[in-house]
């Protein structure tokens, strides 16, 4: 290992207050090691392979046991969940996991060779790490082989919570400006995080690897600022030590505000107050994806699949990553465990609020789980439309969500939906149907009465908010179209080739049916600015062309047929979503 020396000049007093004083006298010079001691063989500076930053968990040779005592793991006051070792994990691709064995190293006797020990154990599940209750794991996977030191570490202690419907209430946002002394984050580094060190050591002023700091847990202490950098201090709970994260540039206000927060540190204040409320509690799914642990002592997981709207039950919950802190492992009727790492406050997440969208709405609590009280409350009959496929009968309003704002859109007839959710309204008569459109998959939301007798007595309601009015089973006639067609009526084009019937989906009836010849028909439609559009149709009633028209009336001759236009002349599906 490439060493460096440090020439530290000061008074007697100096050392005193940072406690070097009584072995080391004034002038003396001390290598890297000396001041620094780590328990992790260090990486050559600038030649940091993924190897050396991430250690490899491949099986090691087992040394034979010693008589010489064994530091004891105290497994106070941890919670009824199962423990497992706490190491770094490995990289690369996943392969099947067996039983393996565990090499510690013993505290240092009067000899300074280094002693081990070996350590089998079985793990019943949901599994977390004895020596640190916030790594949990689901069932089934093992222990890797790992080899590491035993420390006198100081034990993960549980603290209160720091945290406005149950969300809310629970688990309030707190921007880093009003970060109180006391908040407790776990250093939870992702691979990137291995390249660029995010803490330094509060003494030394020396970068401490991210790696080297993974699952310790850190407690918030203030800032201040040093030479005209702002550090952001903490105290790690495991090593007693002082450690600081300097912000890259600015003022803490100016940094504050912002959403990056703090580098690899995932708050455990969420996790402790997930604990809390929701251990042993009944769930249901809200999505099919969830994943299941591969290995036992990194962070490997596999995506599997689930039902929706299935009742599991909380098994166990610790800590996930920095942007989704909160791992719940649920398991089902059939004894199936998996989990989901999801945000409750998102403090430090660094994600800002419309990052929360698409793919990574699952990782929202409410985007996995749900509450069983209110959906009990749903009559089987109502349930039974559950993941069933239905299509609009005639264009509706209807809310959607996209980039992370709701908005207010008008859904064409003929368009398929699978119903993911049904939830009863507080004190009312409707339901809030949450709605999946079968081809572009985009989330949508409608409040409906399923019976007819509520049309009738709810005051305002309208025969639009009638389940049986406004759809119908199936996926619909636009599912025998083709996809060109299908967008163009989304948008409320008319392009060549379409039918009669496909041309009253994208733009509704028209104004006017206007017979050219024995082989040609147009329709006219009114335009909001006065423009006509005109539809031409041959013998077979397919599009031949589409285009505008100055005037409000066609000059065409011949035999026509007009239909009176709506309230929206003629055009309430022409709204482009």
């Amino acid at each position: 290992m490439m060493k460096r020396t440090i020439v530290l000049l000061g008074i007697f007093s100096v050392f005193n207050q940072v406690g070097l004083a009584q072995n080391h006298p004034q002038n003396k010079t001390y290598t890297e090691d000396e001041l620094w001691p780590s328990s992790q063989t260090a990486t050559p500076q600038g030649n940091n392979k993924e190897s050396e930053l991430w250690p490899s968990t491949a099986p090691a040779k087992t040394t034979a046991t010693p008589s010489t005592p064994v530091m004891p793991t105290s497994a106070t006051s941890l919670p009824a969940t199962t423990m497992g070792p706490n190491t770094p994990a490995s990289s690369g691709t996943v392969s099947p996991i067996q039983p393996t064995v565990t090499e510690t190293a013993a505290a240092p006797a009067a000899s300074s060779t280094p002693v081990f020990v070996t350590n089998v154990s079985s793990v019943p599940s949901p599994q977390a790490d004895p020596e640190n209750p916030y790594i949990v794991k689901t069932k089934g996977v093992k222990p890797v082989v790992k080899m590491t030191k035993l420390t006198d570490d100081g034990k993960v202690k549980e603290e209160e919570a720091e945290s406005t419907d149950f969300m809310g209430k629970n688990f309030r946002y707190v921007s880093m400006c009003d970060w109180k002394p006391g908040m407790r984050f776990m250093v939870m580094p992702e691979k990137y995080d291995l390249l660029v060190n995010t803490f330094s050591d509060s003494i030394t002023g020396k970068e401490v690897s991210s790696n080297r700091l993974r699952h310790k847990v850190m407690v918030y202490k203030g800032h201040e600022e040093v030479n005209g950098r702002v550090h952001v201090n903490f105290t790690c709970e495991n090593d007693g030590k002082a450690y600081y994260y300097e912000l890259p540039n600015g003022t803490f206000d100016d940094y504050c505000f912002g959403k990056l927060g703090v580098p690899t540190l995932a708050y455990l204040g969420d996790v402790d107050m997930a604990r809390k409320l929701l251990m042993d509690q009944i769930l249901l799914t809200r999505t099919e994806f969830f994943r299941e642990d591969t290995e036992w002592d990194g962070d490997g997981y596999k995506e599997v699949r689930y039902p929706k709207n299935k009742a599991v039950t909380v098994k166990a919950i610790g800590v996930g990553t920095r942007s989704f802190p909160v791992k719940i492992i649920v398991e089902d009727e059939d004894g199936n465990q998996f989990y989901q790492n999801v945000a409750m406050s998102k403090i430090n997440s660094g994600m800002r609020d419309d990052e929360f969208i698409v793919d990574n709405e699952k990782f929202l609590f409410q985007g996995s789980f749900d509450f069983t009280g209110a959906e009990m409350k749903v009559s089987s009959d109502i349930k039974s439309y559950l993941n069933q496929t239905v299509h609009t009968r005639v264009a509706t309003g209807m809310s959607s969500k996209g980039a992370g704002k709701v908005r207010d859109v008008r859904v064409p007839r003929f368009t398929g939906f699978i119903i993911d959710e049904i939830k009863p309204v507080k004190d009312s008569r409707y339901y809030a149907l949450t709605l999946r459109e079968t081809e572009t998959r985009r989330v949508y939301y409608k409040e409906v009465l399923f019976s007819e007798s509520d049309l009738m007595d709810v005051r305002d309601a309208s025969k639009e908010d009638y389940f049986g009015y406004l759809f119908a089973m199936g996926d619909g006639e636009l599912r025998n179209t083709s996809l060109e067609t299908r967008t163009a009526i989304r948008e409320g084009r008319v392009i060549p080739g379409m039918s009669e019937d496909e041309v009253m989906l994208a733009v509704g009836e028209p104004v006017s049916k206007v017979t050219i010849n024995n082989n040609l028909t147009e329709w006219i439609y009114n335009r909001s600015n006065g423009v006509l559009l005109v539809v031409q149709l041959n013998e077979k009633g397919k599009v031949i062309k589409a285009g505008g028209r100055e005037g409000r009336k066609s000059k065409a001759s011949g035999k026509s047929s007009s239909k009176k236009s709506g309230s929206r002349g003629g055009m309430k599906n022409a709204t482009p979503l």
